[in-house]
């Protein structure tokens, strides 16, 4: 008789008083007065997780327990995160096999396969951290479409095929291929997912003969049987999951795991031809061969079925041939806030999948003359005001004044105005956030960063129900004082109507014409924000929210704000960004719709950039989004994010002669930040200019600020050209400061990998 551990489920002799696995106390009366952390059963969305991982949304569910998409903080990048059932992890061995997922899945590296990261136990519950896929499975597309059209099917089972034949090549079998198991990316990239029952072929401790794993639907006549599977198990799997895409039906089905077995083992499929007509014949007798019940008659090879489907791929039409569009050569997009804090990963020709660098807030590159500078257009960046009131409650109107004078004259197409998200990421970068008030010196450096000659500041004081909030704009260069005003507003409803008073005088001080300011007459700034205070309120605590990367309490703030005022059309607009920044891609059209359906809330700028993002949600609607962006930069030829997301529209539908001038032009904005130069580089390496690339990137070093991202693609840029020695130099200088980096980990292994090492 034995006795089984109440916490890893080890079996131990009766006489056994402490386990003999994990040494816990084995009568129940002692182990249950133990204070045991009570394992995790799901994450709730928003909560974080293992001190670092905060939920974003649940993918699914299976026998192991549940995955979900979350932001890691401390890298600023999307991941899915998988995290075992308690009663799962209860069971040592199984822990094992999970932990064999990991070790199994990272040796095996392709841009058809998706990556593995880091394994940890975080409050009782071990878990894994994996490459996010942004798109669906291959379930859910066949669901939709029914039968796919021969020469997406094949496009899709040939990279499935090359990278398990890059699998197979490391000793690794999948074993539960199906088409849940296959996510298919936007650009039709496809990645196969959860090894969780993979096995090295050395290692036979874990499973062996007799014990049947796999789906079903899905199982070679071997798996039925419980034997030992090699690799032409899993093309039998493939065989399945090709008849399913061009027929829209498994060839076995049945009412028990056992009945659909015993077909597996005994019945001959039907012609996948007799079912779809339209499938070409030599594909039909690829389907039968991966399905022959003798793996001997099978393909010999994932690589050998590979190279079969593309052999077919070629003969098909034309116009009926599917090519996956290429990760590597993707420029790196802004939010229309933005907030350039993402992670994008490049895929490298063969078998690399290197990761791509985080994106930061830093000054950037040496000016270029390929597109004209400014007009002579009088410029103006309005900062935080002054509080004098002696009531911190009253704080949040140091920014709410300086956006909503922002948002007024920024209307005036006679004027150059910063917009708010450029002044935080300026103050951020001189750390004047916080500062209460603003030196002389202070003011230079933002008129300096921002390329602007004016500076509007002010303060705000109370005397029962009235606010006197008074301005002053001054030229920091030049230290003169071009004129000072003060309005009164009885309570917080009058600011608004105090503004519009303030921002005409503005003008007037700024030189602008009596017949500009006559022609120059835009909304009031209520009409084009909100008439509530409140939903105002939340509106600025929901933009610092965002343009510090917190992007789910940033959609919970400006939810407060259109519950308010559901016609605040800025609300959703930053709520769109929000969605878009943390991937949730459906909410983000939800959000930008009712934005949309709100224009005329808004001013022509701030309708112009919502138009852009709406349209930029798909490349069939690219040439819209790229029409809004063009009339926006007419109007403000200086908006960087208009100017840097326009090129990122070119590229999408490939014309990158038109984003590569947009993006030296914004490259040359003391503000713009890394990304700009960044996008230049990715448009030389896909041409083989390394160099030209890494001279981008080192110059930007040089010239302003060196970092880990930029040190990771300089590293790629060698890694590109084969220059291992030299790739492996740089990224060895981004794990001295950051050990645990995983990305440029990933970078080594691909060197190693190609250097033969």
């Amino acid at each position: 008789m034995t006795v089984k551990c109440l916490r890893c489920r080890h079996d131990n002799p009766a006489e056994t008083k402490f386990c003999g696995q994990c040494a816990a106390p084995l009568d129940p009366a002692v182990a249950l007065t133990e204070t045991i952390q009570a394992p995790v059963r799901e994450l709730a969305t928003g909560s974080i997780f293992a001190g670092r991982y905060q939920v974003i949304e649940e993918l699914g569910r299976g026998g192991m327990g549940r995955v979900y998409k979350v932001h890691d903080t401390e890298l600023n990048e999307k991941v899915a995160l998988k995290l075992l059932r308690p009663e799962v992890a209860a069971d040592a061995e199984t822990v094992e096999r999970f932990r064999n997922e990991l070790k199994s899945a990272r040796t095996v590296i392709h841009k058809s396969v998706c990556r593995m990261f880091d394994i940890g136990r975080a409050e009782g519950t071990p878990f894994i951290t994996m490459e996010y896929v942004h798109g669906e499975d291959l379930k859910r597309l066949i669901r939709k479409i029914g039968q796919l059209p021969a020469g997406r099917a094949v496009s899709i089972a040939r990279q499935i095929a090359e990278g398990l034949a890059e699998a197979h090549a490391h000793g690794i079998v999948h074993r539960d291929l199906k088409p849940q198991n296959i996510m298919v990316d936007e650009g039709g990239g496809v990645h196969i997912m959860d090894f969780g029952i993979a096995r090295s072929l050395e290692k036979k401790s874990i499973t062996g003969a007799g014990v049947m794993i796999g789906t079903p639907e899905y199982m070679s006549p071997e798996q039925v049987e419980g034997k030992l599977v090699d690799a032409r198990s899993d093309i039998y799997s493939l065989g399945i999951m090709l008849y399913e895409m061009t027929t829209g039906r498994v060839p076995f089905e049945g009412d028990t795991p056992f009945t659909i077995g015993v077909k597996h083992k005994s019945e001959t499929p039907r012609d996948p031809g007799e079912l779809n007509p339209q499938i070409p014949a030599d594909l039909a007798r690829l389907i039968l061969r991966c399905l022959e019940k003798d793996k001997e008659k099978r393909f010999r090879s994932a690589g050998e079925l590979a190279a079969e489907l593309g052999r077919i791929e070629q003969s098909l039409p034309t116009t009926e041939r599917v090519a996956p569009r290429q990760r590597p050569h993707t420029s790196k997009q802004v939010t229309v806030t933005f907030d350039v804090k993402k992670v994008a990963v490049p895929a490298v020709a063969g078998v690399l999948v290197v990761a791509a660098a985080l994106v930061l807030w830093l000054v950037v590159l040496k000016k270029s003359s390929v597109v004209p500078p400014p007009s002579g257009k009088p410029s103006l960046a309005v900062v935080y005001f002054e509080n004098n009131t002696g009531d911190p409650g009253l704080d949040h109107w140091r920014k709410a004044l300086a956006e909503l004078i922002t948002t007024d004259i920024g209307q005036s197409q006679y004027l150059q105005v910063m917009g708010g998200d450029r002044l935080f990421s300026i103050l951020r970068s001189e750390n004047l956030l916080d500062a209460k008030s603003y030196s002389s010196e202070d003011l230079r450096k933002v008129a300096e960063a921002g390329s602007v000659a004016n500076i509007l500041r002010g303060s705000y004081a109370k005397a029962g129900n009235t606010y006197r909030i008074t301005a002053v704009l001054e030229n920091p260069g030049t230290g003169k004082m071009l004129g000072t005003n003060t309005v009164d507003a009885t309570g917080d409803e009058g600011i608004f109507d105090a503004v519009d008073a303030l921002t005409e005088k503005i003008k007037t001080h700024l030189k602008l014409t009596s017949g500009q300011i006559a022609a120059d007459v835009g909304k009031k700034v209520a009409e084009i924000t909100t008439k509530s205070p409140e939903a105002l309120r939340y509106y600025a605590e929901g933009r610092e929210l965002h343009q510090r990367g917190d992007y789910p309490q940033s959609l919970a703030a400006m939810e407060k704000a259109v519950a308010i005022d559901p016609g605040f059309a800025m609300a959703y607009r930053s709520m769109a960004s929000s969605a878009m920044n943390l991937g949730l891609r459906s909410k983000s059209r939800t959000y930008v719709e009712k934005a949309m359906g709100l224009s005329e809330r808004v001013s022509d700028r701030e309708r112009y950039t919502i138009e852009a993002q709406y349209y930029r949600l798909s490349e069939r609607t690219a040439d819209k989004a790229i029409e809004a962006y063009e009339k926006l930069l007419q109007l403000y030829p200086d908006d960087s994010i208009a100017g840097i997301n326009l090129g990122v529209a070119y590229t999408m539908i490939g014309e990158r002669d038109k984003a590569k001038p947009l993006y030296e032009k914004f490259a040359g904005q003391k503000d713009a930040g890394f990304l700009p130069t960044w996008n230049l580089a990715l448009l030389y390496e896909p041409k083989g200019k390394y160099e030209k690339a890494r001279e981008l990137l080192e110059n930007y070093a040089k010239e302003h600020a060196d970092s880990l991202s930029l040190r990771r693609e300089v590293a790629n840029t060698y890694l590109y050209e084969g220059r291992f020695d030299e790739a492996r130099g740089e990224a060895e200088k981004v794990l001295a400061a950051a050990p645990s980096d995983y990305q440029t980990l990933g970078v080594l292994v691909n060197i190693a990998l190609l250097a033969g090492d």
